[in-house]
């Protein structure tokens, strides 16, 4: 068979893509990403965000969509989604994804992680990328996992960077905090400040007991369910302590689930100005250093 990939949206490479070219590569066939002037049997497309447009360049074969983007309850076959990721298609790529976890003990509601992956369990490791530098540990929660510390011992082995995107600090402890103090990190860890009623500060302050908070970037949600005063106390809070806020706006198409975040369609349009432009002043270092946001507006 001829196989074609395409990509929609992926922000790194796509981890399932990978797995269905390794797949059918161990079956004799030829993989390609998609080009108009192919003939192909098949043609596999992964779509990771709801609002992004979709592919409008398919061939004429079988199409096989999965992912986010298109549907939650699409799965990889059992016998793709064992197989280990084939990173000959994402030639420049020079780190290696990884999971030691799926799934999260958290259920909220703007998060799709436990409706499709259920509750967290462990899972085994992939084969590195050859030609990889560092990793990238994708775990929604990477200390939730029961067998974390298997997982920590795993990554020390590789002697490699680390970057880790899924830290909960409100579950973190002195021997979790220790083991993050021994990773060599490529980038800053990722924790998260998702809802104002949260008590975020404390937890983080004993997280900077092990880790230097310069070495720690904490992703603040907003439009979701917080005001703009709950928006600048986080951030500015977060600066205090040294950690570096990260603005992310909540986007939705959905317009049963904009009712449900207690606002209208016309008012969510508005207030994505808003956060597009609160987003700006905080991400843009150099600007939330030199001014207020006050003076920023």
């Amino acid at each position: 068979m001829k196989i074609a990939l395409v990509d929609v949206d992926s922000k790194i490479p796509n981890l399932p893509l990978m797995k269905i070219s390794a797949y059918h590569k161990s079956q004799g066939d030829t993989v390609e990403w998609h080009s108009a002037f192919n003939n192909y049997d098949r043609c596999y497309a992964s779509k990771v965000f709801t609002f992004t447009p979709d592919y409008n360049y398919f061939p004429k074969c079988e199409i096989v969509k999965g992912g986010t983007g298109y549907d939650l309850s699409t799965k990889l076959p059992i016998e793709i989604e064992e197989m280990n990721p084939d990173y000959s298609i994402y030639p420049t790529c020079d780190f290696s994804l990884q999971f030691f976890s799926r799934g999260c003990i958290r259920n909220c509601p703007f998060c799709i992680v436990r409706q499709k992956e259920g509750y967290i369990h462990a899972v085994k490791p992939l084969e590195l990328n050859p030609q990889g530098k560092y990793i990238e540990v994708l775990d929604n929660n990477f200390f939730a996992n029961p067998e974390w510390k298997t997982a920590a011992e795993w990554l020390m082995q590789q002697n490699q960077k680390i970057k880790l995107n899924g830290v909960d600090v409100r579950i973190m402890d002195e021997e979790q905090g220790y083991s993050l103090n021994k990773f060599k990190h490529k980038k800053q860890i990722a924790i998260a400040w998702d809802n104002p009623k949260d008590d975020i500060l404390t937890p983080i302050k004993e997280m900077i007991k092990y880790v230097k908070p310069y070495k720690v970037k904490c992703y603040v949600l907003i439009g979701y369910w917080s005001t703009p005063e709950e928006d600048l106390y986080r951030v500015l809070e977060l600066d205090k302590l040294g950690v570096t806020p990260f603005v992310m706006p909540y986007k939705e198409t959905d317009p049963l689930k904009i009712k449900l975040i207690g606002t209208t369609t016309d008012e969510y349009k508005n207030n994505q100005k808003y956060m597009a432009k609160f987003a700006r002043w905080v991400n843009m270092r150099a600007t939330f250093k030199s001014c207020t946001w006050q003076e920023y507006k």
